[in-house]
């Protein structure tokens, strides 16, 4: 039977104090109370700095023994060496990341506006990347770019059984493309960029999306990207609810 999983982006923002986390609730305790409300989460940090095995063994100890981390891969492989000669970065990200054991989730490539698409760069890191991975693991791919919008690509994916990140925001392309064997979504905000509250018409429009994958027994990750105001976690929540 296929799985919804909800979150955010992250779950770390000064912002967010009073606003989601109680006024008096410890500081290193901040995960422990995200878990009372959600079962995932997307980690972010992973993406500009790789964490210590102590913060990926942290993060295991401290969440419920069903909870789902989605991880954002290391911008080095992403927008510094744009895919090319990343077999050792790559092993050194996988073997950190596989310290979450069951609780490791899709992870995520994020790739830069200014990346064209380039199919053979895609297909020669697509080998690297399974040849590495235990078989179980899930792979996402988000492109901020339109020219990696075509058939080509989506056939790449779905031999690799890559998942087509579908984006709702107002700067990046938004395609419902399904290429895997799941599907993952990441809301930033529609109107503003990371800054903007989805309406509940909006969310019950996400709802009857993912109502649609999941009968086609898709398992579905969605996570909140509009950190603004606390607007992730106000729509996280609505959504939990219309489903």
């Amino acid at each position: 039977m296929s799985k919804i999983y909800i979150g955010t982006s992250g779950y770390i923002y000064p912002h967010w104090e009073e606003i989601f986390y109680p006024e008096d609730w410890p500081k290193s305790k901040k995960l422990e109370y995200y878990c009372q409300h959600f079962d995932t989460v997307e980690l972010n940090n992973t993406f500009y700095r790789l964490p210590g095995e102590k913060a990926f063994e942290g993060w295991y100890k401290r969440t419920p023994k069903n909870f789902i981390f989605a991880v954002k891969v290391s911008r080095f492989i992403t927008h510094v060496k744009k895919l090319v000669d990343c077999k050792e970065p790559w092993r050194i990200f996988l073997k950190r990341a596989l310290i979450l054991r069951e609780k490791l989730g899709p992870l995520l490539f994020q790739f830069p506006p200014f990346l064209k698409a380039d199919s053979k760069k895609l297909k020669d890191f697509g080998k690297i990347v399974l040849k590495e991975a235990p078989k179980v693991l899930r792979f996402a791919f988000e492109f901020r770019n339109e020219s990696w919008c075509n058939e080509k690509i989506y056939q790449i994916l779905k031999r690799f059984n890559f998942a087509w990140v579908v984006v709702d925001s107002p700067s990046w392309p938004k395609v419902y493309q399904v290429t895997a064997d799941f599907v993952y979504v990441r809301m930033h905000g529609s109107k503003i960029l990371f800054g903007s509250k989805y309406t509940k018409k909006e969310l019950e429009n996400l709802a009857k999306k993912i109502k649609e994958w999941k009968k086609q027994n898709l398992d579905v990750y969605v996570y909140f990207n509009n950190d603004a105001h606390g607007y992730a976690i106000e729509n996280a929540k609505e959504l939990l609810k219309i489903l």
